[in-house]
């Protein structure tokens, strides 16, 4: 089977949340040991993964740095994670597979995510990222050309656009190294921002895109039989935070985009992750599964998790509860 897992951010990051380099090394090599198993049960594997952690580290140094350097742009931000964060997983997944037995090569792909020009995140930025800054230390970056904000007593900050990702620039070449036997990172942060302008030229931009709605599009491309989304609890959860609360099992398309519309899922959490399962599965391209990082495995012998199927290939049984 053709894989693609989406690590968000507890991948990334310690327990408590720390982002310092250890934390951040031994985060990602827990991670890998999960991986590996993936890779010892014979599926094909691609990885993509979040970086706000570290973007967020690059944004305080720009910060601080405002009136003396010039700040780095959002992309570049992009590439320099791609590249930290992807030697890290080089360093940790190949002794995880050594240890299992596997010889699986592994290679990690800076990578562009081409989004549209006229995009209307680009018109108003109301994404926001970084930290909250009174006016005097935001002025600088405003000065340099990012867009702030005023939030009243917090601070003053920085908004940025969220365009819907088109196309992985680099799937071809992430094709032809799954092909010869590699697992394969890629799209990390939801992949470096760019625009192609009139002359077929490409370039980057001031955005961040949705992780997991670029890793929707890649497992399409790729023609992944699994989306698995990896996060910090194992199911999907209705109703969360009432006493009728209830993990979401095995689900069709039609039932998960209804528990959706009804508002279940927040915008700020599980909301993207849903909505990334559900265009992966709506495209007819698999399954799409949401679970818990240390179930990765589990999930995709389907003991646990949210997996979300198209009506034709499986029946459903809604949510693991006997209250339904």
């Amino acid at each position: 089977m053709r894989v693609l897992i989406a690590l968000g951010g507890n991948a990334m990051t310690g327990p408590d949340g720390s982002a310092t380099p250890q934390a951040q090394r031994e985060a990602i090599g827990r991670a890998m040991a999960h991986v590996a198993t993936v890779v010892a049960a014979g599926h094909e594997v691609v990885l993509t993964h979040g970086n706000g952690p570290q973007v967020g580290n690059l944004l305080v140094k720009n910060e601080l740095a405002a009136q003396v350097v010039p700040p780095v742009p959002l992309d570049w931000c992009g590439a320099q994670t791609q590249g930290t964060i992807g030697f890290t997983i080089l360093d940790t997944l190949e002794p995880a597979l050594a240890t299992l037995g596997q010889s699986h090569p592994v290679a990690a792909l800076v990578t562009r995510t081409l989004v549209d020009p006229d995009d209307p995140g680009f018109a108003t930025p109301t994404k926001p990222i970084g930290r909250f800054l009174p006016y005097d230390q935001a002025r600088p970056l405003i000065e340099h050309g990012e867009t702030w904000e005023d939030r009243g007593e917090k601070g003053w900050r920085r908004v940025v656009a969220s365009p819907e990702p088109v196309e992985v620039l680099e799937t071809h070449t992430l094709l032809t190294l799954l092909g010869a036997g590699y697992v394969v990172v890629a799209a990390g942060g939801g992949g470096i921002p760019v625009v192609r302008d009139a002359d077929g030229t490409v370039r980057g931009v001031e955005a961040v895109i949705d992780k997991d709605l670029t890793a929707a599009v890649l497992a399409r491309a790729i023609g992944a039989d699994a989306l698995v989304i990896a996060t910090d609890v194992e199911n999907a959860v209705l109703d969360f935070g009432t006493p009728r609360a209830r993990p979401v099992g095995r689900v069709t398309l039609a039932e998960m985009e209804a528990y959706a519309a009804d508002g279940q899922f927040a915008s700020g959490s599980m909301g993207p992750k849903v909505e990334a399962a559900l265009r992966f599965v709506r495209e007819g391209h698999g399954r799409s599964v949401i679970t818990a990082l240390d179930r990765i495995a589990d999930a995709l012998g389907g003991e646990v998790g949210t997996v979300v199927t198209a009506p034709h290939t499986e029946s459903s049984t809604t949510a693991q509860s006997s209250g339904r």
